[in-house]
């Protein structure tokens, strides 16, 4: 009885000394608007559409409280040059048209979309081949480097193949 007594004792004790197991909490990141750069090298033109939901990670949260940024105020600029390539272009639009759709609607809320000429020359593809929100530029990498000149930030999607279901990892 003693010992039971003395064990109550100890963890009540315990119990005061220690802090009840804390949780996370919620930080709103005073962020400013956006100034980046999204490179897509993908091996695999089925990965755009991954690829675009890095698109929507960056401008959703912007866009909403507490930031409340316009897309006008957003400065997002997309460089493709990669086998996604072939998504932009005119005749392979019924392919891709979910890909298609969703890189016009960025692009009617100011995000540039463009093209590495050289790549463009490798698959055979001319200016008049790509989608109208397209803009051709002479080289990926030189636009690249260009647009970190200007301040803007590198982001590169990184597109796996997932092999392990959330549920049985969690």
């Amino acid at each position: 009885m003693k010992q039971q007594i003395a064990a109550l004792f100890t963890l009540l004790w315990l119990g005061s000394i220690m802090p009840a197991q804390a949780s996370g909490k919620w930080v709103a990141t005073p962020y400013a608007p956006a100034r980046v750069m999204f490179e897509f090298y993908l091996d695999n033109p089925q990965k755009i559409g991954s690829a675009l939901y890095w698109v929507r990670s960056l401008m959703n949260p912007l866009q909403e409280a507490p930031y409340d940024y316009s897309p006008e105020e957003l400065n997002i600029v997309v460089v493709i040059h990669g086998t996604e390539i072939v998504t932009i272009a005119k005749k392979n639009e019924a392919t891709y048209q979910e890909a298609v759709d969703r890189m016009r609607y960025y692009a009617a809320l100011g995000v540039s979309f463009k093209v590495c000429g050289q790549a463009a020359q490798d698959y055979g593809y001319t200016m008049q081949d790509f989608q109208d929100f397209i803009e051709v530029v002479p080289n990926a990498i030189t636009e690249l480097a260009h647009w970190q000149q200007q301040g803007y930030a590198l982001i590169i999607p990184q597109i796996l193949d997932k092999t392990i279901s959330i549920e049985s990892i969690r």
